[in-house]
């Protein structure tokens, strides 16, 4: 197990998360709202994770059905991690929000968010 840290732009949000796997396996998601951002899917458990500051500073947005939880810093609008509608009970961070991010070796798998349900169901 190791721990990385890492947060927004302006670093009012700071935050760790505990990995297992090395590789780190993340998700490149083609949803609207994954690619637009260039965010790449680090799924975390909610004990696994962890917010050290900046939680004051964070301002959310829902859209669809309103599931997920898109949280970004109301400072510098970087979204570095949130709560994804397919881990409801976990985070997904931004692996290019990590402090490491240039260092870290991962494992990257496309998902298809825009055909959410039958990408969900083989995740499983």
């Amino acid at each position: 197990m190791k721990t990385l840290t890492g947060g927004c732009h302006c670093k009012a949000v700071r935050f760790e998360v505990d990995v297992a796997a090395d590789p780190i396996p993340l998700l490149d998601c083609n949803c609207s709202m994954s690619s637009a951002a260039g965010f790449l899917h680090l799924i975390a458990a909610k004990d696994a994770f962890r917010l050290l500051s900046g939680g004051y500073n964070l301002g959310e947005y829902r859209f669809g059905e309103g599931v997920a939880r898109h949280l970004f810093c109301k400072t510098c609008g970087i979204k570095s991690f949130y709560v994804p509608r397919s881990h409801p009970d976990g985070y997904s961070v931004n692996a290019r929000c990590l402090d490491d991010y240039v260092s870290l070796a991962f494992a990257v798998e496309a998902f298809d968010g825009r055909d959410w349900e039958a990408a969900r169901e083989r995740l499983g």
